[in-house]
């Protein structure tokens, strides 16, 4: 969770499109970022892959009214709501977009990297699939987000001091200096229309997951742990932590779709 989903930054910026607060154009460039490419493969009225701007264009010409994030893991199918082959898919990607209004679609993305080390390309088809029109799994409102991560960083925080990060090997001390540069450096979160609560909300989410990231790096090199069961003891107090923080990070992305039906009604 030290980068930002791509699922965060399609939904994000499609519901800036939707609200014609970004033009097509600027959209599409804000949710490819660093990749080479985005497509959108399997949308109605389309038979063939398309390029992101016109795919954007094509969702709101369908009637779709806003855009959802789910990252679910196993065990956990945050912000899926099903059938099966779809659940399934985003599993294994670990991410997933859910069309809100028009048609019950939802995007799943496939990333393939081609050339050689330090000149990779990276291409995101974002595949089209039925969803079921029912409530997402577990997502909290972004009231209920903010009150869980003030524990959460805590616990973290906690974890981090426990696991002795000072003294652990170079992938902890690696994620720690990302982490710092991170925070240091600062950037935009989100797109136009989100409430500054999701912007708050998502930013300290992202925290409490790098941290969470930095412990479990210095969790797998052993850093500060006596013996094996306290490993299982720490992984254990990580695990509700980095929940927390993705439950955060998806009710962040969704504030746009909450805020938008709670002023319908």
């Amino acid at each position: 969770m030290l980068d930002e989903p791509r699922s965060g930054r399609l939904a994000a910026w499609g519901n800036a499109l939707i609200a014609g607060l970004a033009a097509p154009d600027d959209a599409a460039q804000e949710v490819i970022a660093g990749d080479s490419a985005h497509r959108m493969a399997g949308l109605p009225g389309e038979s063939a892959p398309v390029g992101l701007t016109l795919g954007l264009g094509r969702l709101r010409a369908l009637g779709v009214t806003g855009l959802r994030v789910a990252l679910p893991v196993p065990g956990h199918p945050l912000g899926l709501s099903g059938p099966p082959e779809f659940n399934a898919r985003a599993m294994a990607a670990g991410e997933a977009v859910v069309a809100v209004g028009g048609p019950p679609i939802g995007f799943v993305p496939e990333v393939t990297e081609v050339g050689p080390r330090g000149d990779v390309h990276v291409g995101v088809e974002w595949q089209c699939l039925e969803v079921r029109d029912a409530p997402p799994a577990d997502v909290p409102s972004l009231g209920e987000a903010e009150r869980e991560l003030a524990e959460a960083l805590r616990d973290a925080t906690a974890a981090l001091a426990r696991l002795d990060v000072a003294g652990a090997g170079p992938a902890a001390q690696a994620a720690l200096e990302a982490y710092r540069a991170r925070a240091e450096r600062g950037r935009e979160v989100l797109a136009p229309g989100y409430p500054p609560r999701a912007v708050r909300v998502l930013e300290l989410a992202q925290r409490v997951g790098a941290l969470v990231a930095i412990a479990t790096a210095a969790q797998s090199e052993h850093g500060g742990a006596v013996s094996a069961s306290e490993i299982a003891a720490r992984a254990e107090l990580l695990r509700p932590v980095e929940r927390t923080a993705r439950r955060a990070q998806v009710a962040a992305y969704n504030a746009y779709v909450e805020e938008s039906e709670r002023r319908r009604g």
